[in-house]
């Protein structure tokens, strides 16, 4: 059997912490930061892990990264 591609957006963007959940960048802090508020900002700073079923559909697209 040929080995498994793994996408290379999700390993440049995704890592996987050690009780195998999804860690990323927190979504929304590009651009237009003057319309939100100092609460969001602050809140948003760093990374976050992604919810289970959006965990799911990354998991799919990095099949060595277990």
């Amino acid at each position: 059997m040929p080995k498994m591609k793994t996408k290379s957006s999700c390993k440049k963007r995704f890592k996987v912490t050690a009780n195998g959940r999804i860690k990323a960048g927190q979504a929304g802090k590009r651009h237009g930061m003057i319309k939100r508020t100092t609460k969001f900002i602050r809140t948003a700073r760093g990374t976050t892990t992604l919810s289970a079923p959006d965990e799911r559909i990354i998991k799919g697209m990095m099949p060595y990264a277990r």
